[in-house]
């Protein structure tokens, strides 16, 4: 009886041969079969040296951009996501809600085909989240709520709770909400139980200078559009890049812990 209730036949067993036949010395000295390893009925096959599919943390840019500042800064950051090892930045753009009539009266340019739209329920997915959105009056502009007011069932069954996120911003004005509006914004993140990531003063230097106009603050990096034709600064650009670096370096900390 073979090991785990199976019958095998045993495979150290001489064939039965006549009595009055020979048996040549080459016959005697030939090895026996190897017997096979056996766990339980089944046999153990080693793996035959499959490829490694490197698995990569996810970081999620979700951004709403109306003239292409905070897109500017969002393909900046996912730079500095992709330039750290085991983590990919992934960019999506949230819906619009104005017509096209409304944006065209507005001169407002067309969206970047090549940036899905992302759905509520994608946010899952994510290892972490970076949230652009440029000031309305110093809060986030309404596309961008609009989006959070639809992760209601995600708020319901705390499918957020626990993931780390970050903000990225655009004004009009040095005064026009830098700082407040991703310091509005946090509502947001607190109910579904998120972890707001600032960039604090980790950009170094860079955070103290005072020799040009540039955007960003300890909540994130940020761009001042002034009328809507001044572009990012490289100041403005190196500091969403970082934040880039930053937010994966934390990710890759909170997984590995």
């Amino acid at each position: 009886m073979g090991k785990g209730g199976g019958c095998f036949p045993s495979k150290k067993q001489q064939p039965t041969v006549a009595s009055d036949q020979a048996i040549t010395t080459a016959e005697r000295s030939a090895p026996l079969p190897t017997e096979e390893k056996i766990e339980g009925s089944e046999e153990v096959v080693e793996p035959a040296g499959l490829p490694v599919v490197e698995t990569k943390l996810k970081i999620f840019i979700v951004f709403y951009s109306m003239y292409g500042h905070v897109e500017s800064l969002a393909k900046q950051m996912k730079k500095g996501v992709d330039g750290t090892d085991g983590v990919e930045g992934v960019l999506y753009r949230v819906a619009e809600t104005l017509s096209s009539d409304v944006l065209e009266k507005m001169y407002a340019p067309p969206k970047d085909p090549s940036i899905p739209e992302i759905s509520a329920a994608e946010l899952v997915e994510a290892d972490g989240i970076l949230f652009g959105f440029p000031t309305r009056y110093g809060c986030m502009a309404a596309q961008i709520k609009a989006f959070f007011d639809s992760t209601g069932q995600l708020w319901r069954e705390q499918k957020l709770a626990g993931k780390p996120a970050g903000f990225f911003v655009s004004t009009g004005t040095q005064g026009g909400g830098q700082e407040t509006t991703a310091w509005t914004a946090i509502t947001q993140l607190t109910h579904h139980g998120m972890l707001f990531v600032p960039i604090g003063y980790t950009f170094g230097a860079g955070m103290f200078k005072m020799d040009e106009i540039r955007g960003g603050s300890p909540y994130g990096a940020g761009v001042f559009a002034g009328d809507g034709t001044r572009q990012p600064s490289e100041a403005e650009l190196s500091l969403a890049e970082y934040q880039g670096k930053y937010m994966a370096s934390i990710v890759k900390k909170l997984v590995d812990t």
